[in-house]
């Protein structure tokens, strides 16, 4: 059931995944409104739910092996949806292992070391997922739209001349090669929106109240170098998916639907990983029996000896009673 499941939700994400070496153009070989099938809101917050149990399960391997560590990339144009993704597709996994760190402006501190090194700094410790809600992908993105950023980055003369961006391009994979060979798995979603989703996006956040602490004048600023960035991107995209750690464009357009693509890229990644609960030995076990007959013994009158087990065997019954019935209405479809 597990292995049909996995095939099942990496069918689904291939689509979004940047073929490595391809060269990438924005918008036309991405479409920021594409949803792969019909479905009503309702069945996308389903979807999700389900998806979110799931990641709660592997998310508990995760952390229990104790081997790899998970990185969320999120990067996006404003109004893409990058907060709610988060808040939605984590809404049901242990939050003592994961760590959301968003990146700002770099401080004097930071300006001080080289441009990955706050990045190396936020990584997750081993059985955790760390998110990077903008990330070390701004070095070759808002840096290279905005010149003047990168001329307050104290390189040497040198460093700041013609093949910069090429050479960031290089050192980024080489980084993150580096860190996969760690344990370290990354996961990197480019939250598509378009132009036109974007513009009604910012309106909502001025007419709605509500909504206006959302809204900011630099925000509108930065839209005025849409196709700089579209540009940038792609080539991140074309330069920067690799076999070690590919790119995923999430069509943002539709909110729901990009909160399940994320959550579904999210999962195939871990179930990749396949992390497993230690095994115990032998005489753990013989030592977990004993306590079992001791703490069996404790239980008042008319109690249960074990009210776990047989919890635990009505939760079997009911997982296949729900397993057989996806499988007759799946039967039922054809």
């Amino acid at each position: 059931m597990a292995e049909f499941q996995h095939k099942q939700i990496a069918e689904f994400v291939e689509p979004f995944r940047v073929e490595p070496g391809r060269r990438v153009r924005l918008p036309q070989d991405f479409d920021p409104g594409r949803v792969t099938r019909d479905a009503t809101t309702d069945e996308k917050k389903d979807v999700l739910a389900r998806g979110i149990e799931m990641l709660a399960e592997y998310q508990a391997r995760l952390a229990a092996q104790d081997t790899y560590g998970v990185v969320v990339v999120l990067q996006a144009m404003d109004a893409a949806g990058k907060d709610g993704t988060i808040r939605h597709v984590m809404s049901g996994v242990n939050p003592q292992g994961v760590e959301v760190h968003g990146f700002k402006a770099p401080s004097p501190s930071e300006l001080d070391h080289d441009y990955l090194w706050r990045y190396q700094r936020e990584l997750p410790a081993r059985g955790h997922i760390g998110i990077f809600n903008r990330s070390h992908y701004e070095e070759v993105l808002v840096v290279r739209v905005h010149p003047q950023i990168l001329a307050g980055q104290k390189l040497p003369p040198p460093s700041r001349g013609r093949g910069i961006w090429q050479r960031r391009f290089r050192e980024i994979n080489d980084w993150e090669r580096y860190l996969t060979d760690q344990g370290y798995r990354f996961v990197k979603l480019f939250l598509n929106v378009s132009k036109e989703e974007q513009r009604r996006r910012f309106l909502a956040r001025i007419d709605e109240p509500e909504k206006n602490w959302k809204f900011s004048a630099n925000d509108a600023k930065e839209r005025a170098y849409w196709d700089d960035y579209q540009k940038a991107f792609a080539d991140v995209l074309s330069h920067t998916s690799t076999t070690w750690a590919p790119w995923y464009v999430i069509p943002a357009d539709d909110k729901p639907f990009a909160r399940v693509a994320a959550a579904a890229v999210l999962a195939n990644a871990l179930m990749d990983i396949d992390p497993r609960y230690p095994k115990v030995s032998a005489e753990a076990r013989t030592a977990l029996g004993t306590v079992k007959g001791e703490l069996m013994a404790e239980a008042p009158k008319g109690a249960e000896p074990d009210p776990i087990e047989a919890e635990l065997a009505a939760k079997a019954i009911r997982k296949s009673a729900r397993q057989a019935a996806a499988k007759k209405g799946k039967k039922g479809k054809r």
